[in-house]
């Protein structure tokens, strides 16, 4: 293995200094993406208090998420339903467990 930035060198020998070379940067890279992670996560709160982050709007209206629901509780297949609303099966899954949720 052959960092070029660094200019080092892991030949694959097991030698003690190799393995410390590699865990202290695998040490620092995992820190440091940690904080990135934390960041980010600040950063989204901060923009969710504004009002800037809403995410994705919903594919169907209240309405037809309603009869989706109703629909598929009368043994309507889901892939079916799928296709005739325009959305993933995934999707449709999601609007079942977000109805039996509230």
């Amino acid at each position: 293995m052959e960092f070029i930035k660094e200019s080092l060198l892991f030949t694959g020998e097991d030698s003690p200094m190799a393995n410390l070379m590699l865990a202290v940067m695998r040490a620092f890279a995992e820190f440091e993406r940690t904080l990135i992670r934390e960041r980010q996560r600040e950063g989204i709160a901060l923009a969710k208090q504004r009002g800037a982050y809403k995410g994705r709007k919903k594919t169907l209206t209240p309405d037809r998420a309603a009869d989706l629901v109703q629909r598929a509780g009368s043994s309507v297949p889901k892939a079916l339903l799928a296709r005739e609303y325009g959305i993933s099966r995934v999707t449709v899954y999601q609007y079942l467990r977000h109805a039996k949720l509230e």
